[in-house]
């Protein structure tokens, strides 16, 4: 599934072209994705004008002039493509993906300045809605959320009050959405080793030290992964199609059975699973 850097990356590649356009179509090719689409989709978003595009944990927020929010989850396939108008190319390098299959084009949204916006999602398992603007914070999707990883409410301080007394797994915690939005299994492993913090230790139990440095961790291996245009994983690919390539810079995250790359470790990364998911960690550097 698309993590935070993935959605932030789309976000980026579309600004430029839907943020300020007014839709003159928006045409629905099937009533539903993972849920049904909201009543009246086409009628309450043709003529709508985007006044921004925006991103709140793994969601793409679009407020509209109408008053609503066009809200978007890519769910584990989901996808844009662009053509036409100016559409920019991504930060970071990336390598071609293959083209999409036209059976998969769910959404399709044309703009006053000749783009045209396809969203493709083989699985469904993606979804859209139109939520009321003034009332988004309080919408059943939102109100649970935690901090934005890398904004301003999150640090050691946070972590150090969301894990208090917890002796649920470190990564357990990380990945709940109410500690903190937006992290996913990926970036989570990254995030561990770089703070040299075994996955399976009891979040209640972490020092000062290691919150810190868990806190930083965080931060940089996102920050790293949008300027590198994300993580490609199976499907994965930006709203041109192009695959990200921050995955060849995974440090533990896939390398089970390898070397740890720590200088001087001489351990080697396992997989584990949690919670039925794996998880990769050196052993030895990670405590």
């Amino acid at each position: 599934m698309p993590e935070l850097p993935e959605v932030e990356t789309i976000r980026r590649g579309l600004a430029p072209v839907l943020a300020g356009a007014r839709l003159v179509r928006a045409e629905a090719r099937r009533p539903d994705l993972r849920f049904p689409l909201p009543p009246d989709f086409r009628q309450r978003l043709t003529g709508a004008r985007i006044e921004g595009l925006e991103r709140r944990a793994k969601y793409l927020l679009a407020p509209l002039d109408r008053g609503e929010t066009l809200v978007v989850h890519l769910g584990m396939t989901g996808r844009f493509e662009v053509a036409g108008a100016n559409a920019a190319r991504r930060p970071g390098s990336f390598a071609l993906a293959q083209a999409p299959d036209p059976r998969h084009a769910h959404v399709v949204f044309e703009t006053d300045a000749g783009a045209t916006v396809t969203f493709y999602d083989p699985r469904r398992f993606g979804y859209m809605d139109l939520i009321a603007s003034d009332a988004l914070g309080d919408h059943p999707w939102f109100q649970p959320l935690g901090p934005e990883p890398l904004g301003a409410d999150f640090d050691a301080a946070h972590l150090k009050a969301a894990f208090a007394g917890r002796r649920a797994p470190v990564k357990a915690l990380l990945l709940d959405q109410r500690v903190v939005a937006g992290l996913g299994n990926i970036y989570v492993c990254e995030a561990l080793f770089r703070a040299r913090i075994h996955p399976e230790r009891a979040a209640g139990g972490l020092g000062a030290r290691k919150l810190s440095a868990l806190a930083e961790s965080i931060g940089a291996v996102l920050r790293e992964a949008i300027e590198a245009g994300g993580s490609t994983l199976r499907d994965y690919a930006t709203a041109e199609g192009t695959l990200g390539y921050f995955q060849h810079s995974f440090r533990v995250y896939g390398r089970d059975g390898e070397p740890c790359v720590r200088p001087g470790c001489a351990g080697v990364v396992a997989r584990l699973v949690q919670s039925g998911r794996s998880t990769f960690v050196c052993g030895q550097c990670q405590t």
